[in-house]
């Protein structure tokens, strides 16, 4: 059995899909989980109440967390450090193996530029501090010998079916509706975007290799250093629309937030956009021999899937 928490979610369905490959047993784990495949499992449970992670967890040999919780600090605080303990205890009294599904919020500013799994740890945000915890929960387990886990991290995401990502939500959806494409920081510098279905092929692939295990992994992701302006002209293009462009600063984000409250959310990240932002997957690729899709081939499956009523 490998289950999924976090079933139905933009990485969940693809990796449900990729998971095929492997097993004949898939749990979906979520609010209101459907199915993917013909056999799969569907496990309804809400995996912000922790005693309902150990039965989701019950007769699995290897468990994906995959799942986000509310974009706000107060439910990242309250939720993740228990929620992951919570994993990690259910994960060693069943031997099950734990692929956890991160982001790039613990590296130190500084590596923006250049993001390996080597990188320094050393979070500036708050946000980025509480991912910080998690990952250090885990990997304190696998050096221990206690847990087999790996922790797999992304770039931002762009693809089908993620209608909640910047390019989705800011550039996609807008030029759409006739509307400027909304950027924050500065978009002259790099930066890199992974792709979901490649996200989690990948994650598939990593969960079912014995020896990527106690190991952190970048997933496969573009070697094309595209600014977020090329980014927005080559969906303009893909459009055919005109590649206008609306930068949000710091003091509007603020703003937006008395009405919107995410947007409180995003000015601690902004410093992710106003330097390059180059992550770097070398490590998968020369293991695997797996190359990311091109952004323009991705890009087209993505406004396609967006097109979809």
């Amino acid at each position: 059995m490998q289950t999924i928490l976090g079933a139905g979610g933009t990485i969940g369905t693809p990796l449900a899909k990729a998971l095929i490959k492997y097993t004949d047993k898939i749990r979906l784990v979520s609010r209101n989980p459907k199915k993917v495949n013909k056999i799969d499992e569907l496990f309804p449970a809400d995996l912000s109440d922790h005693t309902q992670i150990d039965r989701a967890v019950e007769g699995s040999e290897v468990v994906y967390v995959v799942l986000g919780f509310e974009y706000k600090l107060a439910v990242w605080k309250k939720i993740w450090p228990g929620f992951i303990s919570a994993v990690i205890a259910a994960c060693k009294k069943h031997k099950a193996k734990l692929v956890f599904f991160d982001n790039v919020y613990l590296y130190d500013r500084a590596a923006t530029t250049h993001l390996t799994e080597n990188s320094p740890i050393n979070a500036p945000s708050k946000k980025g501090k509480i991912r910080q915890q998690v990952s250090e929960m885990i990997m304190n387990e696998a050096r221990n010998n206690t847990l087999q886990a790996m922790i797999v991290r992304s770039a931002d995401f762009y693809g089908p079916d993620n209608k909640n990502s910047a390019l989705g939500i800011m550039v996609v959806d807008n030029l759409m509706k006739g509307k400027k494409a909304q950027a924050f920081g500065d978009v002259h510098k790099i930066h890199t975007y992974t792709y979901t279905p490649d996200a989690a092929l990948a994650t598939a692939l990593l969960g079912n290799t014995e020896d990527a295990y106690n190991q952190v992994w970048h997933l496969p992701t573009t070697k094309e250093k595209l600014t977020t302006l090329q980014w927005i002209e080559m969906i303009a293009s893909a459009l055919n629309t005109k590649a206008n462009v609306q930068v949000l600063p710091v003091w509007l984000m603020k703003f937006l937030g008395l009405f919107i409250p995410v947007m409180k959310e995003f000015p601690e990240m902004n410093y992710q956009y106003e330097q390059d932002y180059l992550f770097d997957s070398s490590k998968f690729e020369e293991k695997f021999g797996i190359m990311a899709t091109p952004p323009r081939e991705g890009i087209k499956q993505m406004i396609e899937s967006l097109r979809l009523p």
